[in-house]
């Protein structure tokens, strides 16, 4: 990677970068709905996971009003409450929806929700033994703090910067050039790492960090903007930094 000996910050992305939903979200829905009286049928795991994906593209960025962290917290819910609701607006309402709602908003809190990639641990020791600085730049909401704990990780980073916090959600310049700030350094000083060519590729290039685009499964057709590279794994970061 050109001019990687001048990086002193690499930022991650966090859902399906460092780590993923284990099993997957529409299996989830699916499998808390049933238990609050969602009628299933055999084609409700497919019919759950297009409508997600649907109303989570139709969403608007999660960027609140709120400063107050429990008014945050609120914020973040009643934005999770829609599209869930437009999920099962979509294959099937039911009298518990609230019920179910609650506990799988709870779910994906809970750290044993969500699975380590397997090189992920190892890849954050490496940078961290090379004197280089940690951070996140995330859509996630205020839950990926728990999440983190739970899977061992947040001590490996310097900086946490997600949308609800920053009022601003990736692509936006806002949040990248915040998660800058926290650090003291240039955009051409960090990289950035994340699996969406949109909201992490593109936006931090715009910005003028360099980036990484993670492509585990080569599903990214599109040419890469300047100061972008592909990848597949997160363990040829150290050898793209010249670190090894």
């Amino acid at each position: 990677m050109d001019g990687a000996q001048s990086i002193r910050v690499v930022f991650f992305d966090a859902a399906d970068t460092l780590f993923h939903v284990h099993g997957s979200v529409a299996e989830i829905y699916l499998r808390h709905a049933v238990e609050f009286g969602f009628q299933g049928h055999a084609d409700s795991l497919a019919a759950i996971k297009q409508a997600f994906g649907r109303a989570f593209r139709e969403a608007p960025p999660p960027i609140f009003a709120a400063t107050d962290p429990t008014q945050i917290k609120q914020s973040e819910r009643l934005w999770w409450f829609d599209i869930v609701h437009n999920v099962f607006y979509r294959v099937g309402m039911f009298e518990r929806f609230d019920d179910f709602f609650e506990r799988v908003f709870d779910v994906f809190e809970d750290p044993t929700s969500w699975r380590l990639f397997p090189e992920t641990a190892s890849t954050l020791a490496c940078l961290k033994a090379q004197g280089l600085e940690l951070g996140i730049i995330s859509n996630f909401d205020t839950r990926l703090f728990s999440v983190m704990r739970g899977l061992d990780i947040a001590d490996a980073f310097d900086t946490v910067t997600i949308s609800s916090l920053a009022q601003a959600a990736k692509p936006a310049p806002k949040i990248f050039q915040l998660a800058l700030e926290k650090h003291a350094v240039d955009p051409e000083e960090a990289l950035h790492v994340g699996d969406s060519l949109r909201d992490d590729a593109e936006g931090a290039a715009r910005v003028g960090l360099r980036a990484l685009l993670l492509d585990r499964t080569s599903r990214v057709s599109a040419s890469l903007p300047p100061g972008v590279s592909r990848i597949t794994s997160l363990e040829e970061i150290p050898a793209l930094l010249e670190l090894e």
